[in-house]
């Protein structure tokens, strides 16, 4: 088994998991209450008893497809590898009263009493220390459950106070204890001109600093970037979280789909880290998927797998407000499903190379999986038979930590609202450590683009 144990942290880090179990109990034929439906049971039969007639094996791929997410009870029941954890009650008790109240454990859904006030100190040191312990408890129960822990996902936005507080407390207390698993982060990261709180770049860059030496890997979203996708590929003319978090879902899925069910070609958790992290500080990665379309346009889209492939790499397609054009590319992954064969797939990626806008020296990380794209009925997406999710390493995501420290530094040298931070008991001289990290970290970006540069240039000479 390759379970992997999922820790959703704020308002964030909640509503994109419910958009995420949602979706993944649509893929696998879970019901909102936990049960499988008769049909897909039957199937999962069928399945197992043919393979065991042709392999002379009991346990068939049908039987653990999706136990990599969920745990099945003794009644039958599935219940999801997760952790949900805030330090208010209000969002958390959406999932205790929403559709899928039954299929999470109780003790799974922890909240506090008061919120962390977008206060990164709060989040990390007053009321976030208080339910950290609760947390870890439950973390560690799951984990003791799986049989084969492959590693964790965490779900965050790093603008805020709990996603960045807590969560970076998590991070480092997960760390200490399972130090060698891999940790994929989801973090969403403050947007160029939507803003939800005025102290973002603080929270930012102190959690930031955190996720720089306690992730592996890192998927960076951006609200605004993904509200101009939901705009013009799916003519919504006011995108709702809900929106927002169906299309973050099916990157999820996407490049989840291969610990999930059978394919061609299966990545796994440890495949992405090795694949495109050149350096442990060069791990945040800009993410696209395709074909993002409504149902009035599906019918007349022909969705080839060049077509797809093309899309991901369009800059208006980046779930992150940054152009990949003014970067380099260190790696890409590629991860096709449904309707797609080996040979489209390298005929793609070939006319995808003679690109100059496209220069990847490195090559293509490709997975290919069998199983279509599930679409929530009623949702935005239109159902279509191929899809392709892209996680690429792009020297270009420099830029949003750009923007974000030049608005951190607008602010700190007026020293504007750090007495909040410092009356939660942060010391001032966090502030600047983050903040010199980050600056460090820009350049290595600035390295690493300039290294490509120069290899490319050699190349051209040969």
């Amino acid at each position: 088994m390759r379970e992997i144990v999922s820790i959703h942290i704020g308002q964030a880090g909640i509503q994109v998991g419910n958009s995420c179990w949602e979706l993944y109990c649509l893929e696998h034929g879970i019901q909102p209450d936990g049960f499988m439906n008769r049909w897909y049971l039957t199937l999962r039969v069928l399945i197992m008893c043919y393979e065991f007639r042709g392999s002379g094996n009991s346990r068939g791929s049908g039987d653990d497809s999706f136990n990599t997410f969920f745990s099945e009870t003794s009644s039958g029941k599935n219940v999801p590898r997760a952790v949900f954890v805030d330090l208010e009650p209000s969002v958390i008790d959406e999932v205790r009263n929403g559709v899928y109240r039954r299929l999470f454990h109780p003790e799974q859904l922890i909240s506090g009493k008061e919120d962390a006030a977008n206060n990164f100190a709060r989040g990390h040191y007053t009321v976030g220390k208080e339910i950290v312990d609760t947390c870890l408890d439950r973390v560690r129960k799951l984990a003791d459950n799986c049989t084969g822990l492959q590693g964790f996902m965490v779900f965050n936005a790093v603008g805020g106070g709990t996603g960045s507080g807590l969560g970076s407390l998590l991070l480092e207390r997960l760390s200490v204890e399972y130090g060698k698993k891999p940790k994929l982060g989801f973090s969403i990261f403050p947007s160029p001109q939507v803003s939800t709180a005025v102290v973002e770049p603080y929270n930012s860059v102190l959690s930031t600093h955190s996720l720089l030496e306690h992730t592996d890997v890192v998927a960076l979203l951006d609200n605004e970037a993904i509200y101009d996708i939901c705009r013009r590929a799916l003519d919504i003319d006011r995108p709702t979280y809900t929106n927002l978090n169906r299309l973050i879902s099916q990157i999820i899925s996407s490049l989840t789909t291969s610990l999930r069910f059978d394919g061609a070609i299966n990545v796994d958790i440890t495949e992405f880290q090795t694949n495109l992290v050149p350096y442990p500080r060069i791990h945040f990665m800009l993410s696209s998927y395709a074909p993002v379309i409504s149902s009035a346009r599906a019918y007349h889209e022909q969705n080839s797998v060049p077509e797809i492939t093309t899309a991901v790499f369009e800059p208006s397609n980046m779930m992150a407000k940054c152009d990949p054009r003014h970067g380099k590319y260190m790696a890409c992954c590629l991860m096709y499903r449904g309707d797609v064969v080996p040979k489209d797939v390298n005929t793609a990626v070939g006319s995808i190379k003679t690109k100059r806008t496209v220069q990847c020296p490195t090559g293509f990380k490709c997975g290919i999986n069998y199983q279509p794209p599930t679409v929530v009925p009623g949702g935005d997406l239109a159902k279509t038979n191929r899809a392709v999710c892209m996680i690429s390493n792009n020297t270009a995501v420099a830029e949003v930590f750009n923007r974000i420290d030049h608005k951190f530094d607008l602010m700190y040298a007026k020293r504007a609202f750090v007495h909040w931070y410092v009356g939660e008991g942060m010391e001032e001289g966090e502030f600047s450590e983050a903040r010199e990290d980050l600056a460090a970290l820009e350049k290595d970006y600035e390295e690493v683009g300039q290294d490509a540069e120069e290899e490319e240039e050699q190349a051209e000479e040969y």
